[in-house]
């Protein structure tokens, strides 16, 4: 792989490259790295490869390392240990490299855009990577730059099947149908490098929580955005890390802040961001949260009538309107895999059914698990009992397991219902 002046690789970005450097391993996908090695040195190197490969290699990776039920019970504790450090910090793009792409980028010399600029990142992820910097008017800001090479490197991704099939095999994908789904995540993923489009993002959910006193949403800094560069406020505070050491009542106030993040965006403002990275919060006293990335959104205001009526059915405990409910979503057919489907549903909708409820990472693993029993499941029926999910389902799946994953890591007892009723009259 190549290196920059100062000795940090550069981004493989033809689908050659970056599927022989996968290929060196021995095997056909990054999932399939991460379950068939051993714990240990291997779950190091399969760090190393996905962090320095970035684009959605890189993104399994860092689901692996916080999605409970993706790597074998046995090989997680090695494998989270060592993906942990791509979780939070991926390799870093160079500062010549980066320099050159904000000044293309704004159009104009950092030192005219900035007072100050930290060559040093804060934080690198699998897209770009962010740079501390102060304005003229002495404000401080976080600045998102995407990775050079890293479009090119995705839509080699993109043309990877192989890839494709790994990340949607994660997220339950043998159940959709296969056209549609990868369209959806093609969409997603090349909107995730536009971030023009997550500045508009942005400011949908700003609007949508803006009065809340516990959700917060950077202020853009439009003047210092563009297609490849993204510039707000600077938030300060804890880490995931940090919080989930953080005392009870303080980890329980902003698993409450985290829900109804979650769950308004969807049941009220029709969003759904798609990307509970435990990299994307910043903790502080009193239960507020702030949020960091909104790369991937997705519009949910066709589903939104039919999750409104089974969140209000499970808020009532209902569980008669709660099936019902199910089955007009998922469009199914009567039969084995429906009552699965109903049942695995009625599993994931458990912290409203029996709220308070306490998140365990057991519980969150329980998700990808009864997912792959659906698959499973499926390929043994015949056609008028078998129906695929709807493809918008798919990043459904990925916040599902995501965010009961980050949840669990607060272990906190939470009335996730009371925190959903007090905002769902609104939607």
């Amino acid at each position: 792989m190549a290196n920059d002046q100062d000795g940090q690789r550069r981004v493989p970005e033809s689908r050659l490259g970056r599927f022989a450097r996968l290929a060196a391993m021995g095997v056909r996908t990054g999932a399939s790295m991460l379950v068939e090695r051993g714990g240990g040195s291997a779950a190091e190197h399969a760090a190393e490869v996905l962090g320095h490969l970035r684009g959605l290699a890189a993104k399994v990776g860092q689901m692996a390392s916080y999605v409970d039920g993706l790597v074998p019970e046995q090989q997680a504790p090695a494998f989270e240990r060592a993906l942990e450090s791509l979780r939070a910090q991926a390799p870093r793009s160079s500062r010549e490299a980066i320099r050159a792409a904000v000044e293309e980028d704004l159009g104009a010399p950092i030192d005219t855009r900035f007072a100050e600029w930290e060559d040093a990142p804060i934080a690198s992820a699998s897209i770009g990577q962010v740079h501390r910097a102060r304005l003229h008017d002495g404000r401080e800001v976080a600045v998102k730059v995407q990775h050079p090479g890293i479009a090119r490197a995705v839509e080699s991704d993109l043309a990877n099947a192989s890839l494709l099939e790994s990340f949607v095999g994660a997220l339950g994908g043998k159940r959709f149908d296969t056209r549609a789904m990868l369209e959806v995540m093609r969409a997603r993923f090349r909107e995730e490098l536009d971030y023009a489009h997550e500045a508009e993002s942005l400011r949908a959910f700003g609007r949508l929580h803006a009065g809340d006193p516990t959700v917060r949403v950077p202020a853009l800094v439009d003047e210092c955005c563009g297609a490849r560069v993204l510039t707000t406020e600077l938030a300060r505070g804890a880490s995931f890390e940090q919080a989930c050491a953080a005392p009870e009542d303080e980890r329980r106030a902003w698993a409450q802040t985290m829900w109804r993040f979650v769950f308004k965006g969807t049941l009220v403002g029709g969003l759904l961001n798609a990307d509970p990275h435990p990299g994307n919060y910043v903790f502080q006293e009193g239960g507020r949260v702030t949020f960091l990335d909104f790369g991937c959104i997705q519009s949910f205001a066709e589903r939104r009538p039919f999750a409104l009526r089974i969140h209000r059915a499970a808020l009532a405990r209902d569980e008669g309107e709660f099936a019902r409910g199910v089955a007009v979503m998922v469009a199914s057919k009567p039969g084995p895999l429906e009552d699965l489907a109903i049942a695995y549903t009625r599993r994931c909708f458990e912290p409203l059914f029996g709220s308070p409820y306490r998140i365990t990472k057991g519980y969150a693993a329980s998700m990808v698990e009864g997912m792959r029993e659906m698959a499973v499941l499926g390929r043994k029926l015949p056609m008028d009992q078998f129906f695929t999910m709807p493809p918008e389902m798919l990043f459904v799946n990925r916040l599902q397991f995501g965010f009961y994953s980050v949840l669990a890591r607060l272990d906190v007892e939470c009335d996730y219902a009371s925190v959903e009723s007090a905002f769902i009259p609104q939607a």
